[in-house]
């Protein structure tokens, strides 16, 4: 008898024909034998409705009160799947986060889970019950309730699979697995059969949506066993592992982009020790995060270097470096948004050392020019203009032997947590 941790996102129970379905596949699973632990998000929108709803009340909500209202998307959802299963003859039992034993710290909105203490959840297993549970979400050692951020559903999954010892666990969503790219940009991108935690954290950093990274995170550390699946066919999912087998001539995995980018240059700065740590050490106290740093050389004692940070935090980092203009003296600023940066994914990349070279070949051949670049062991991403981008991640896709004559995509848009 084995153990299943699934979740099942927004849209995978957005009406009840789809919450109905989801019912009978947790059932199908225990009629084979299995003792499972469901993991749900909240209906399609509800979370969105319920954000807009706020503001009409007040633009500035409150984070503890945020937490509050949040939360109940949720608990709609596990409720509603658990009526749908006594309704078919099942059993089952329903618990928010904090029934489920989810400590947090105590962050509201993004916090980050600290403790899990399952024992509520093993006696209703033993039971036979399906234990249904409410992802994105738990409580701190006050009691105050908490969200875990964008992805929380995930992370509830895995980190409960990983507090339980499941034999196994599934996300469910709108894709039937981990493509080499996204198939509404590449038609014939293929899916892959395996993936590694290292490549598939990397592809969720660079901005492939199907997992969050900090889900991929826990089942590393933990060595949970992953499959990303369709909650709308019966297709084999992705396994993501400690190790997946390298297709022979395939050194890259997949591509993932990212269409929210901002490049920022400081213009004639001091070149001495410790500027880049009081820059970026400013930036990381007002919570901005950066991403790639690039420093040109020095000319007369003075230094150029620019970074990137999400478009939405462009006019927030300006503010930050105006703000230490007194204390670090420099020539000017300049900014420049619309840019997208696109990103090849691989383990095969450390022994290949012409990737990148065929990577910058593709890109200039369309007559694209790359303003950053960034690397690492296994990936190497470029920053450009997003204009271009379908074209050159189709370019990237050929370039690398990812095409399959086989169109195999099943499902509609990426859904959420």
């Amino acid at each position: 008898m084995a153990l299943i941790v699934m979740k099942f996102g927004g849209s995978s129970v957005g009406t009840p024909e789809r919450m109905q379905r989801v019912a009978n596949r947790i059932l199908e699973r225990q009629q084979e034998g299995n003792r499972i632990v469901v993991v749900v998000s909240a209906m399609g929108d509800t979370t969105d409705d319920l954000i807009d709803q706020s503001k009409l009340l007040n633009p500035n909500p409150p984070a503890r009160e945020m937490d509050m209202l949040l939360t109940t998307g949720e608990q709609i959802s596990i409720a509603l799947l658990s009526m749908t299963i006594h309704a078919l003859g099942g059993k089952a039992v329903s618990y928010t986060g904090w029934q489920a034993g989810i400590v947090t710290e105590p962050v509201h909105g993004k916090a980050k889970i600290a403790d899990i203490k399952p024992g509520r959840i093993f006696a209703a297993l033993d039971d036979g019950n399906a234990v249904i549970v409410a992802g994105f979400q738990g409580m701190t050692e006050a009691g105050d309730i908490t969200t875990l951020g964008r992805g929380g559903s995930d992370t509830t999954a895995v980190a409960l699979a990983a507090a339980v010892n499941a034999d196994l666990c599934e996300i469910y969503t709108d894709v039937d697995g981990v493509y080499s790219t996204d198939p509404r940009v590449v038609k014939n991108a293929r899916k892959l059969d395996e993936i590694s935690y290292d490549e598939m954290l990397e592809l969720a950093h660079l901005g492939a949506a199907v997992l969050h990274p900090r889900a991929v995170e826990y089942a590393k550390l933990s060595n949970v066993r992953l499959v990303v699946r369709s909650s709308f066919t019966n297709n084999e999912g992705t396994t993501v592992k400690e190790e997946a087998v390298m297709e022979q001539g395939i050194a890259v995995r997949g591509i993932a982009f990212d269409k929210n980018v901002s490049r920022i240059s400081i213009l004639g700065v001091e070149d001495v020790p410790g500027v880049l740590a009081q820059v970026f050490g400013a930036l990381a106290k007002h919570g901005i995060d950066v991403d790639i740093i690039v420093q040109s050389g020095t000319q007369g004692g003075k230094a150029d270097f620019s970074f990137t940070v999400s478009g939405g935090d462009e006019e927030a980092a300006i503010r930050v470096i105006e703000g230490i203009r007194s204390e670090l003296p420099y020539r000017e600023t300049t900014s420049e948004t619309g840019l997208v940066k696109v990103s090849i994914v691989g383990a095969g990349m450390v022994s290949n050392p012409g990737v990148a070279a065929t990577m910058f070949d593709a890109i200039s051949s369309l007559g694209v020019s790359i303003k950053m670049v960034s690397t690492s062991e296994i990936k190497c991403s470029c920053v450009i203009a997003a204009e271009p981008l379908n074209d050159v991640v189709r370019s990237l896709h050929t370039a690398f032997g990812l095409d399959t004559a086989d169109q195999v995509f099943v499902g509609g848009p990426q859904e959420r947590r």
